[in-house]
C-alpha cells in the first residue's frame, strides 16, 4: 500500500467494490492481486486499456477535478473498470456489465 501513496496523482476517496468484484478477489487470488495492481496504476494515472482519446479526457478531468475512469484486463482474467466521482470522495472497482 506504501507504493500506492508514493505515487498517488489525486486523493481515491472511500474505495469500494461491487459485490461481483469481491465475490471474485474471494474465489481468486490471481484476481485479487489483479485488482491491487490495477487500482495503483489508476491512482498513478495510468488509465490502462483506453483509447488515446479516452486518455486525454482522464487526464483533463485530473486537471478540471471531473470523474476519471480506466479500464485493466489480464490474460485469464476478467475486464474491471475503476471510477473515481468527481469530487475524488470514492473510487469504484466494478465489471463493466454491472455498469
Amino acid at each position: 500500500m506504501l507504493a500506492v501513496l508514493k505515487c498517488l496523482k489525486f486523493p481515491l476517496g472511500q474505495v469500494v467494490a461491487t459485490c461481483g468484484v469481491v465475490q471474485e478477489i474471494d474465489t481468486s487470488l490471481l484476481f485479487a492481486g489483479f485488482v491491487a495492481r490495477s487500482l495503483e496504476r489508476h491512482a498513478a494515472g495510468d488509465w490502462g486499456d483506453l483509447c488515446k482519446e479516452d486518455r486525454q479526457e482522464n487526464e483533463r478531468a485530473l486537471r478540471e477535478g471531473d470523474r476519471l475512469f480506466s479500464a485493466y484486463q489480464e490474460e485469464g482474467l476478467r475486464k474491471i473498470w475503476i471510477i473515481t466521482e468527481w469530487d475524488r470522495s470514492a473510487t469504484t472497482i466494478l465489471f463493466p456489465e454491472e455498469y
